[in-house]
């Protein structure tokens, strides 16, 4: 067994993760001795990768596509916002032995939107776009923040309403088909899809982006996504991408396996001057 506590993310693909880096450096920022890796897992292989990896003495794993979902599963325990997502993107081995899951991602997106970008959520008009796994993990934590209303758009409508349905004790929340955000406006619009890292976009109607409005795509890489372009095109305030997302859902796992929590700001200027070199 290693004396140094050993972490990992698991993914399918993974070697593009930032994850292993932003880990380390928060380990150097707060003086924690630990061993973060990326583990290429795919969904077939999960049950066994996880269960080796506590066994051979891991402390705790980062899930993401497409393992969020079968993450869930495998946890004994989960917490509120894990359950309400029925996604888990953090695993963490606790003092008895037993597994947590949890779900940082939404808290990671809110977290981002209003401490660093400035973006209130309260009394706007928000739009996510997509109503798969990676709107699940958003919505609680978006309808804590009491927004005016929340509309959920999908290409299957039926897959928007009934995820809405989920959601209706937490906040105002509807779901619909894309045809129906015509003649409608949205102070935020949110892409979970993850069509723009392959240049494609959802059928948006033009006006949909009130003025003074902002874009922020769930998504990122080197360059600007599909989505972030289309947001600066429609005269978005902000068009983001999700790297202080990343950053944040993170520091919030990281917060939760050593009870330390790190500065975000300092690794998030890091990573967006190393990718625009």
């Amino acid at each position: 067994m290693s004396l140094i506590d050993r972490y990992a993310v698991l993914g399918h693909p993974i070697k593009h993760s930032k994850s292993p880096r932003i880990h380390r450096l928060f380990a150097e920022q707060t003086g924690q001795l630990l061993e973060y890796s990326a583990l290429e897992v795919p969904a077939e292989q999960f049950q066994t990768a996880v269960t080796m990896f506590f066994a051979e003495g891991g402390k705790g794993l980062n899930c993401t596509v497409p393992l969020k979902e079968i993450a869930w599963g495998y946890a004994d325990r989960k917490t509120e916002r894990a359950q309400l997502s029925k996604a888990v993107n953090t695993l963490a081995l606790q003092a008895d032995g037993s597994i947590l899951g949890d779900n940082t991602d939404g808290i990671g997106l809110v977290t981002d939107l209003i401490d660093n970008h400035a973006i209130a959520l309260s009394n706007i008009r928000i739009l996510i776009l997509g109503a798969g796994g990676a709107s699940r993990g958003i919505i609680a934590p978006i309808l804590e923040q009491s927004p005016q209303t929340l509309v959920i758009a999908n290409r299957t409508e039926d897959k928007a309403a009934k995820l809405a349905a989920e959601f209706h004790s937490k906040g105002s929340i509807t779901g619909c088909g894309y045809d129906a955000l015509k003649n409608r406006q949205f102070d935020l619009i949110l892409n979970a899809t993850s069509a723009s890292l392959s240049g494609q976009l959802p059928p948006l109607p033009t006006g949909l982006l009130a003025a003074g409005g902002n874009c922020y795509d769930l998504a990122y890489g080197n360059e600007p996504t599909a989505f972030v372009r289309w947001g600066l095109e429609n005269h978005a305030t902000k068009s983001l991408d999700g790297l202080g997302m990343l950053v944040e859902q993170a520091a919030e796992a990281f917060f939760i396996w050593r009870g330390v929590r790190p500065k975000t700001r300092p690794v998030i200027e890091l990573l967006n001057l190393e990718r625009r070199h």
